[in-house]
């Protein structure tokens, strides 16, 4: 179920393991996997390569070291950078720089200008792995400003150089970290490889547990998404239904001037699979959608409440009456999905926030990180330096599921659980799409999915939506939120397809 671990579970596992195992046997086992991913890498026969290895001062560095000797030895031209030791290098390091120094690899001076005087086909980050805890500079800042210039494969060792494995953030206000485009880790996947700056750093990731026993791992708090979490609840439709059968759905928003946000929001609920989607609009309500005008208009004052699950907050503005609304949602005993104005009226009000945390039946949250940043109390370049310890405590603190948005959007269950979502891409970064995922979430509870998998599907479908579009030649630049929406209902499908085949 692509569990992800943190730092210091990763410690403890490889611990664990090494006690049972010879001394130097797991960087032997790094160094080897490290090596079979550069070959699986590599365009060309081995002769014709020219591969770039850095080596840091630790362990890391000991991986980069033990590789470097079997890709010479696989007749690659293997030129080693090699920092030098900043203090007692561990016996394994020792050995790995032995077996490297025997091969038939070369060392080069350990310059940026040495990393720039080279054609390289593949550059190796062998740095700085999982225990960095300061920015990179001087030098070293400058060899990875370096390797970032370069138009060739990079390969991180268990992490890129200068970012943080469980945050996925660069290491310091104004640190640096190797772009790569493919990332082998070891023992365990790492949260930080998948969200906020990791995904632009980690590139492509696989997997070398190093052929440790699965009694050395402790059972994971936090996974990468996938259908498997989910697809249980995709179920094809009964022929005797009715639109009764699936659900009704309200949207509370659209104050004056924003209209269009309730209106995404419902337009996706319906192409989800509600069986009926109104908009409560809390002030003047249109006469219909003229592009859908399936949808129902009311003013939110005629309608009920606990009738139907509600999607509080696209558009719904600041007003007295807005919050008067919310209030009444957070009171009703109906599925709640609150994003938007509903998150920024929360943050203003205390009183809201404790209502929704005594409510019972909780609800989905679906805030950015300015709108988790407002609920939390803090700025949003915290939320950003660790978006699974902001989304937990979010999650903790008002007993709900919480959607933290962005590259790698994290999900968060009251209880403590993770998942960091694999699809989407920079098409979603533009207005209405946080909307069109309220929507679909509502139209999921809608139809009966438990609110935990409701939002991991909903996140997941969002994504994959913009993924095939982007695949068709759709974006990712100028998408819109509305191009979204159809693209949810063959998604939808086809998980059932899939599901059901």
């Amino acid at each position: 179920m692509n569990p992800l671990y943190s730092i210091a579970e990763i410690r403890a596992t490889e611990q664990s393991a090494a006690r049972q195992l010879p001394p130097g046997a797991l960087m032997q086992r790094a160094g080897q996997a490290a090596a079979n991913a550069a070959l699986d890498l590599l365009p060309f026969t081995p002769a014709q390569c020219k591969v770039l290895l850095l080596a840091g001062p630790g362990n890391n560095g000991g991986d980069a070291l033990d590789m470097a000797a079997h890709l010479a030895h696989a007749g690659m031209r293997v030129s080693v950078w090699l920092l030098p030791d900043s203090g007692a290098p561990s016996a394994q390091r020792q050995d790995a720089l032995q077996r490297a120094r025997a091969s038939a690899a070369t060392f080069v001076e350990p310059s940026a200008a040495a990393i720039a005087g080279g054609v390289w086909t593949l550059v190796v980050d062998g740095l700085f792995g999982i225990g960095l805890q300061r920015p990179l500079g001087g030098a070293i800042r400058a060899a990875v400003e370096q390797i970032n210039a370069l138009d060739c494969r990079v390969l991180a060792l268990d992490v890129p150089s200068g970012l943080n494995a469980d945050t996925g953030a660069v290491v310091g206000p104004d640190g640096v970290a190797v772009r790569a485009t493919h990332t082998v880790t070891f023992i365990g996947d790492k949260p930080g490889l998948h969200t906020g700056d990791g995904r632009d750093h980690a590139g492509a990731v696989q997997v070398a547990r190093l052929d440790i026993d699965a009694s050395h791992f402790a059972p994971a708090r936090a996974h990468l998404s996938g259908v498997g979490h989910f697809a249980r609840h995709a179920r094809p439709r009964r022929q005797n239904s009715h639109k009764g059968s699936h659900g009704s759905v309200v949207v509370i928003g659209g104050a004056h001037g924003m209209a269009g946000a309730p209106v995404l929001a419902a337009r996706s609920a319906l192409f989800a699979g509600a069986g009926r989607v109104y908009v409560a609009f809390p002030e003047e309500a249109p006469a219909y959608d003229s592009g859908h005008p399936e949808l129902m208009f009311r003013l939110a004052a005629d309608v009920d409440f606990d009738a139907a699950v509600l999607v509080a907050g696209p558009g719904l503005g600041a007003s007295h009456r807005a919050r008067d609304f919310l209030q009444r949602a957070i009171d009703s005993g109906s599925a709640l999905v609150l994003d938007a104005d509903a998150l920024n009226l929360m943050a203003a009000e205390p009183e809201l926030q404790t209502a929704l945390a005594l409510r019972g039946t909780g609800a989905v949250l679906t805030p950015h990180p300015l709108e988790a940043a407002r609920l939390l109390g803090v700025s949003v370049a915290e939320v950003q330096a660790d978006r699974l310890a902001a989304a937990r405590l979010l999650a903790a603190q008002m007993q709900v599921t919480v959607a933290l948005k962005g590259s790698g959007t994290v999900l968060a269950s009251a209880s403590g659980d993770v998942v960091v979502n694999t699809t989407g891409n920079p098409a979603l970064a533009t207005a209405g799409t946080g909307d069109v995922l309220a929507g679909l979430c509502g139209a999921l509870l809608a139809q009966g999915w438990p609110q935990w998998e409701a939002a991991q599907a909903a996140v997941w479908l969002h994504g994959m939506a913009a993924d095939v579009l982007v695949a068709d030649g759709v974006g990712p630049i100028g998408l819109t939120a509305s191009e979204l929406v159809p693209a949810i209902r063959v998604a939808i499908n086809r998980m059932v397809q899939q599901r059901t085949a």
